[in-house]
């Protein structure tokens, strides 16, 4: 196992007790009127709520680990529907919308691609090579990758060597993420193929796999039988997910028969038998996976971190009117000449920050020295960043930023709510314009932008001189640190660095850049502005694959990622993550008392990579 992998966070929770996953997907899409005749992998496309319904169901039971809608997402399987050209269309927004579902339910849950068979016999009684296979299988989790999986599920296979050339495509497109492997055995206890689970194990152990287990077949007893035989002959984690039984078929409908109740006690004796991993597969409903969480000890993590959580400290408010408040820490650090550190968290797209919290304390814990909190980023509907900035400070005990935009409120409100923001302790501004709503989840809501970046920079100023826009006195000078955006690679900078000079004459404290991938880019950025009299702070957002580096490059306005960059994400193959963070820590090397310090970018969600770099620049700078 490599260094990577030992560190994966599905790993680390494996390793502290028994996880639980979810279950079906395909029977529960049939409960919801869905033909068996469809392909259930494009319903990603044409029907991702009835997805995201079921994501958020085996959520609310208590799942930890939900896998994505794309057990045949591969092409052979989609060729049978004419949508052999979608494999990765499909799979990346089957990662999306479990990706929105965890949002929205604010679990900290872990997105597993699921991964099934091509569906066809392989040679020499089928035609289809395991060269063939191997090449479809890549494609499918190059695809999974693409949308942010965080390990990867390979299921209800019946035959070994096409299991391990799904493998084999696994560690060719990733290096870094976990793999579970299961396959389906038979009341003989025999797979399909009549590989003994001894057989099973030494392959899969050999081949590298995190995880080795079984799923499907035909019911507990089954699962529990192979699983038992397993356990001496492997100190690898194992996972079960049975079938609900063996369906059958009344009045045109499949029925499964096996009870929640017959779940929980599948689960407590499992757990007994060493599984780290349990859920369910065909038939299985969010009440099974509800029953097996109530029956398994220690109960779901999640549960087991809120009871944890301290209690909320009561809000500090200022209520002496004569003394200026003294600077936030993050404030303090810059004035002081140090180096700071921000890394940023979206807020969740739902009511539990459980998730966010837990990533800002992994931050904190790293040596970060804020967190910088989204406002609604890409229009889209997510909890305020001042209410989440506040649970972050008094949970977590960190300072934050928040993203503050004008879109969304009038002149009027917009002060409002900047006043309830120092009331409640948020001092740190980023005054940004924001992102317009057509491009979100809402295309026809409408913006307000009674003023731009610059004039809410100015009223915020304003506020620091004790007064409204208008000149009427709020009883004292507030003491908000105000950040400024700027793009140093935005094709027009001309204007981009009129609009910069503007934010500085307006009252900005700091500056914080959009990504940037190369020294080169700064220094002429430099050169154009001369010698800044405020601070300024790198943007850095690691690169995660080849595709994610040609999609920031080529997608996403105002980004430029040198071909000599994309070109080593290409040769990194599957080690695109660590390449990613190999050439951050290259750029923060090289721009090393050129900037005043660093805001860090994770992709998907991703805090414990960001959380490696920061370790790393504070051992750089306790040792410099």
């Amino acid at each position: 196992m490599s260094r990577a992998q030992a560190l994966h966070p599905f790993l680390q929770r494996i390793q502290r007790g028994t996880i639980l996953g979810d279950g079906a997907m395909g029977t529960q899409l049939h409960a919801r009127g869905v033909s068996f005749e469809r392909s259930f992998d494009e319903l990603n496309l044409t029907q991702p709520r009835i997805v995201e319904e079921i994501h958020r169901a085996y959520l609310a039971a208590g799942s930890e680990v939900i896998e994505t809608n794309t057990f045949g997402a591969n092409r052979i399987r989609l060729a049978r529907y004419g949508l052999e050209g979608k494999v990765r269309e499909i799979n990346r927004k089957a990662v999306k919308i479990a990706r929105d579902a965890r949002e929205v339910a604010g679990e900290s849950t872990f997105l597993a691609g699921s991964v099934g068979p091509i569906g066809q016999q392989l040679e020499p009684m089928g035609q289809i090579t395991l060269a063939q296979a191997q090449a479809a299988f890549q494609e499918q989790i190059e695809g999974l990758l693409e949308g942010g999986a965080d390990l990867l599920i390979l299921e209800t296979f019946t035959n070994l060597p096409e299991l391990l050339a799904a493998v084999r495509a696994a560690r060719a497109a990733t290096a870094d993420l976990p793999i579970v492997a299961q396959m389906s055995f038979a009341e003989d206890g025999l797979t399909l193929a009549a590989e003994e689970p001894s057989q099973v194990v030494a392959a899969l152990q050999a081949a590298g796999v995190d995880v080795i287990g079984v799923n499907c077949g035909v019911g507990p007893q089954v699962a529990l039988n192979v699983v038992e035989t397993m356990r001496p002959l492997t100190r690898r984690p194992l996972s079960a997910q049975p079938n609900a039984g063996l369906p059958a078929r009344v009045e045109g409908r499949f029925f499964y028969f096996a009870t929640p109740d017959y779940f929980a006690d599948f689960a407590r004796e499992a757990q007994q038998a060493g599984v780290a991993y349990i859920g369910g597969c065909c038939g299985t409903t969010p009440a099974h996976i509800a029953a097996m969480r109530d029956a398994l000890k220690p109960k779901a993590a999640s549960q087991a971190a809120a009871r944890q959580q301290p209690a909320a400290a009561p809000i500090a408010i200022d209520l002496t009117p004569t003394d200026q408040l003294p600077r936030t820490p993050f404030a303090q650090k810059l004035h002081d000449k140090g180096f700071v550190i921000s890394v940023e968290i979206d807020p969740p797209r739902g009511l539990n920050p459980a998730k966010h919290l837990a990533g800002a304390q992994l931050i904190k814990d790293a040596g970060a020295d804020a967190i910088d909190i989204g406002d609604s980023p890409m229009a889209r509907v997510r909890m305020s960043a001042l209410t989440l900035a506040v649970m972050i400070q008094q949970q977590v005990g960190i300072d934050t930023l928040i993203h503050f935009t004008s879109r969304d409120k009038n002149l009027m409100a917009l002060q409002a709510e900047l006043i309830g923001a120092h009331a409640l302790g948020v001092r740190n501004i980023i005054a940004l314009t924001g992102d317009p709503p057509n491009v979100g989840d809402y295309p026809s809501a409408t913006g307000v932008w009674d003023v731009d970046s610059i004039g809410l920079i100015k009223i915020i100023t304003r506020l620091n001189q004790g007064f409204d826009w208008l000149g009427t006195s709020i009883g004292k000078p507030a003491a908000f640190t105000i950040a400024c955006a700027v793009n140093p690679t935005a094709e027009d900078l001309d204007h981009e660095l009129d609009r910069f000079k503007q934010k500085i004459d307006a009252g900005a404290h700091l500056a914080m850049s959009q990504p940037l991938y190369d020294r080169e880019t700064l220094e002429r950025f430099f050169e154009r502005t001369g010698p800044l009299p405020i601070p300024f702070l790198l943007g850095v957002l690691p690169l995660q694959s080849s595709r994610h580096a040609e999609f920031m490059h080529n997608e996403v306005p105002g980004i430029v990622v040198r071909q000599q960059l994309r070109e080593r994400m290409r040769k990194a193959g599957e080690n695109g993550i660590q390449e990613g963070l190999e050439q951050s820590r290259e750029l923060l090397e090289q721009t090393r008392g050129m900037v005043q310090g660093v805001y860090l970018m994770p992709s998907f969600g991703r805090y414990e990579m960001v959380a490696e770099l920061v370790r790393g620049l504070r051992a750089r700078r306790t040792v410099g």
